[in-house]
């Protein structure tokens, strides 16, 4: 090897060190892993799986589903705050574990807003308030006024203490003067079936979970919480048209990676997402789940991640939960 070539092996090793990881090979160059932190057949594992392959299919390497459950999500979303941030593990959680459980939970042991960087939403999953066949109320003005007539007989249910469902019934029942009893319950199917069997009498989920009661009558949705009326169910009309109180929240799901992985990582997966999202057979796949696709960029979802945080934070104070792990 003469002089000249090794000084110019010499400077091109320099070179390619200097550059930053990113350069040095083109992301993603392996497997990325996708934490979800609840048990298969979740909302977001449904919606996950719909996209998979196409998202594979743009990024070019597997995405693999790990289920870390435990706490709340609180166990799997923890463990990627603390993974190395290089863009091949993210999390895919719901509005709980970016925005409520840090004001909810005594010792959570990572700050979701100051310890993971939001990529990107999956999808929304507005909100229906139904009531049961034997409520005597065929809409929300009617069952606002049989529920403050029947105060503190009541009972609404939820998946789960602290949940969006939870704290959105107590939210309205309060703003009702209902004084209804919450009631939880280990998921959404014990949830409606409890509703189906008349020992709650209201119940906050999405579109799914009781939409196939709703032609025998056996439940009603009085309306959902949305900007516009949902497609599966155009006859129900939103929260403002049905006169109910701005107190009701849908869940959502969304990918957030550690805290420090680099921009132009995140970009790419919430390109290759973005462009999923808008294919027509997945809007209508997602249209058949009660799903409404995400849109929103990196910079965009983490706004909606510090408005949420807000307002979530005021109303956990409110109501006084507090869990421990």
């Amino acid at each position: 090897m003469t002089y000249r070539t090794c000084a110019v092996s010499v400077l091109l090793a320099l070179g390619a060190a200097a550059l930053p990881p990113a350069a040095r090979a083109q992301y993603p160059d392996h497997p990325i892993r996708i934490v979800l932190p609840y048990a298969p057949g979740a909302a977001g594992d449904v919606a996950m799986r719909q996209i998979q392959p196409l998202l594979e299919k743009r990024l070019g390497q597997p995405v693999v589903v790990d289920y870390k459950t435990g706490a709340g999500g609180n166990i799997g979303a923890q463990e990627v705050a603390r993974a190395k941030p290089d863009g091949y593990t993210l999390v895919l959680g719901a509005t709980n574990n970016f925005v409520i459980n840090q004001f909810l939970y005594r010792k959570l042991g990572f700050d979701p807003l100051a310890d993971l960087e939001p990529v990107g939403k999956l999808a929304d999953v507005p909100a229906f308030v139904y009531v049961g066949s034997l409520v005597p109320a065929a809409d929300y003005a009617q069952f606002e006024q049989y529920a403050r007539a029947q105060k503190g007989k009541l009972n609404y249910g939820s998946p789960g203490m602290g949940t969006t469902p939870h704290l959105s019934a107590y939210r309205l029942s309060k703003m009702m003067g209902a004084g209804m009893t919450h009631i939880a319950y280990r998921g959404s199917t014990p949830g409606v079936q409890a509703l189906l069997a008349n020992e709650i009498q209201m119940y906050i989920g999405g579109y799914s979970i009781a939409a196939a009661y709703m032609p025998q009558g056996k439940v009603r949705a009085l309306a959902v919480a949305a900007p516009q009326r949902f497609a599966g169910l155009p006859g129900v009309p939103t929260a403002a048209e049905a006169g109910m109180p701005d107190v009701v929240q849908g869940n959502w799901w969304g990918f957030a990676a550690p805290k420090g992985t680099p921009a132009d990582r995140i970009a790419r997966f919430a390109g290759a997402l973005h462009e999923v999202l808008e294919l027509p057979e997945v809007r209508q796949a997602y249209l058949a789940n009660g799903f409404v696709p995400g849109r929103d960029s990196p910079a965009s979802f983490a706004e909606e991640w510090r408005n949420e945080a807000r307002q979530w934070q005021a109303v956990v104070r409110e109501s006084g939960v507090v869990l421990d792990n």
